[in-house]
Formats: C-alpha cells, sequence, structure tokens
C-alpha cells in the first residue's frame, strides 16, 4: 500500500502476548524495519533490543542465551545487559567495551499484551501506554472477573500490506459495518473528541426494529492510543473488551493483533473459557478482522476522499490528529515483492 507518510510511525505498538515470552529464552522479532531480540531475564523482566551483537554482528535472538539479567551472544559470549551497554566478555573480563551500546525498546506489560515504544530518532516515550481496564472506569475494571484473552480468543495477521492510519480510519466509518461485516443495523458515530493523544470516540448500534432510532442496544467505547491501535469496551448485548493493535514491519506491511476479555461466566472461577464461550465469540467477533483485511489488502489511499456530508467533520479530523504522529519523512513506496 503506498501512502503519503512514514511507515515509521512514533507511538506504542503490540508486538506479541506475554506468554510467548518465556523467563530465561530469548526471540527474535522484526518490527520497524529492524531486526529485535526480545529476551525475559531470570528476574522475570521482559526486555526488547536491537538484534545484532556489535561485535561481530550475529544475531542475538537466534542462539542466544539468557544469563541473569543479560543476553549472551552465541558467537563469543558478549553479554549485553537490559540498558543495552556491554557488561561482559568472557576472554577479558575485566574490561567489558563501555562504549558500545544496543538500541533499547521500552517495553510495558498489560493483561498478558506487550507494547513496545517507538520513536524513529530513538526518543523516549513522550506519552504513557493507556491502561486497557482502567481508561473505561465505568465498566468492571476487574481483569479477574474476565477469561484469559491469549491464546483462545486472540488472533495475528501477519505482514499484511496495511499501514497503521488505515487501520485507525475504521473509527469515524460507520457505514461499512453493513457491507463488510454484513451487520443488520447500521451503526451511529455518536461522539468523538481529542484527549492528549488519543482519539476517543462512541458508536451505538441502534436497537433492530425499534420505534426510537437513538434507542441503542449495544454502545462500543472506543480509545485510539496513537496509530498503534485501540482499546474497547462494549456495553449492551455483548459486554466484553477488546484491542487491535496495528505494528509496521517494514516499509509497505504491518502485522495485527487482536485479543478479547469475555466475561466469565456466573460460578466459573477458570482462566480458560468452556468450549460454548469459545465458539460463540468465534462466530460473532474473532472473525471481524478477516473481514476488514479482504478490503484493506486491495485498498489505494485516496488523499482527497470524497467523502459524505455525514462522515467528512470526523473523517478529516482524525487525518488531522493522525499527523502528530510522523517524526520522520515520508517513506518511498515499497517495492513489489517477488511472486
Amino acid at each position: 500500500m503506498e501512502v503519503p507518510f512514514t511507515w515509521k510511525v512514533t507511538g506504542w505498538f503490540m508486538v506479541g502476548w506475554s506468554p510467548e515470552f518465556v523467563t530465561g529464552e530469548v526471540r527474535p522479532l522484526h518490527y520497524f524495519g529492524e531486526d529485535l531480540v526480545a529476551y525475559r531475564a531470570e528476574s522475570g523482566e521482559l526486555h526488547l533490543m536491537e538484534a545484532h551483537c556489535k561485535h561481530l554482528g550475529a544475531h542475538l535472538g537466534h542462539g542466544g542465551t539468557v544469563v541473569g539479567d543479560c543476553v549472551e551472544c552465541p558467537f563469543h559470549g558478549w553479554r549485553w545487559g537490559p540498558d543495552g551497554t556491554n557488561r561482559y566478555i568472557p576472554y577479558q573480563p575485566d574490561k567489558p567495551n563501555r562504549g558500545l551500546t544496543l538500541r533499547v525498546y521500552p517495553v510495558k506489560e498489560q493483561y498478558d499484551c506487550v507494547f513496545a515504544w517507538y520513536h524513529p530518532d530513538g526518543a523516549e516515550p513522550q506519552w504513557e501506554m493507556p491502561d486497557i481496564f482502567t481508561a473505561f472506569p465505568q465498566y468492571e475494571t476487574d481483569p479477574k472477573a474476565y477469561y484469559r484473552p491469549y491464546p483462545e480468543f486472540s488472533q495475528i495477521a501477519e505482514r499484511e500490506p496495511v499501514h497503521p492510519q488505515i487501520v485507525a480510519e475504521n473509527g469515524p466509518d460507520s457505514a461499512h459495518f453493513q457491507y463488510v461485516h454484513r451487520a443488520t443495523v447500521t451503526p451511529k458515530l455518536l461522539e468523538w473528541n481529542v484527549v492528549d493523544r488519543e482519539w476517543r470516540f462512541l458508536t451505538g448500534w441502534p436497537v433492530a426494529d425499534g420505534d426510537d432510532p437513538d434507542e441503542m442496544a449495544l454502545r462500543i467505547h472506543s480509545n485510539m492510543f496513537g496509530l498503534g491501535g485501540a482499546i474497547s469496551v462494549f456495553a449492551g448485548q455483548s459486554n466484553h473488551r477488546l484491542i487491535f493493535a496495528c505494528t509496521p514491519v517494514d516499509d509497505g506491511y504491518s502485522t495485527m493483533f487482536y485479543s478479547i476479555w469475555e466475561p466469565r461466566l456466573p460460578g466459573d472461577e477458570s482462566d480458560v473459557p468452556p468450549e460454548s464461550v469459545r465458539k460463540r465469540i468465534e462466530k460473532q467477533f474473532l472473525g471481524t478482522v478477516w473481514d476488514d483485511l479482504e478490503i484493506w489488502r486491495y485498498q489505494k489511499y485516496v488523499e482527497h476522499p470524497a467523502l459524505s456530508r455525514v462522515d467528512a467533520k470526523p473523517y478529516m479530523a482524525l487525518r488531522k490528529w493522525a499527523q502528530q504522529f510522523y517524526d520522520a519523512p515520508p517513506t518511498r513506496p515499497p517495492a513489489a515483492e517477488p511472486a
């Protein structure tokens, strides 16, 4: 997908689920156009940094090992600390190379979701990642009241030709539900506003065949935490929470993450949802990601769209809000991948 802005977007981005990062193990990742290594130290703390050892360029995520709070290179045993500094060289143990450092990416874990901060110039986080639960204090905020999101209620779509702003632009677009998701009623964008770095909006689903057009069977409160994604809470016919996140991989491609927190059945204390709940959530909600992808994969970005009177104001306001997350110049159009 060719867009008139960079793929190196500033913000918080999801890079996986906590259970994927096992204590004492390394894991190779690739996001933001960079090879990365994630490792969970023996203390349990998760770290993320550039992947290639500054000694001779070995990839720390392929064969590297965790030693205390450091990751050890599989090539010559050089150890790198969570701050990116060289901590140990086995054949000169009293003289690590303190002039060498690996770039470190700040990491936050929330309710089994892992987020990394990215800035094209390596600047420190400019705002906090909002809390998935306390962002909506008017609804149930105890994570124990919900089934675990991973792995039963989580999906990933890897390396798709979709820019994070395209995903964000779904927010003010209520009309597509009838055609893309086969909704029986057309939801309404009831309100939207900008709070600091967040775009917050409320979508209402009218009661089917109701006499009052303002009576809603379902309300969805959503907060976009920059262009990295949105956290939402459903109130009405459904009462779950979800996150839909989009993380740039390389110029031209992103990976998308989707997780749902479904309320436990009365009296059920298990973290694992029963089969009946799994089937219902899969049928009603998990498939919506793939519905949108069928559009996004082939969509052309229209810089000056011919919008209707209904969606023009929120749509263009969202595009203006999105401009603050571009701290790098526009990316050149990506080359086509070989067939």
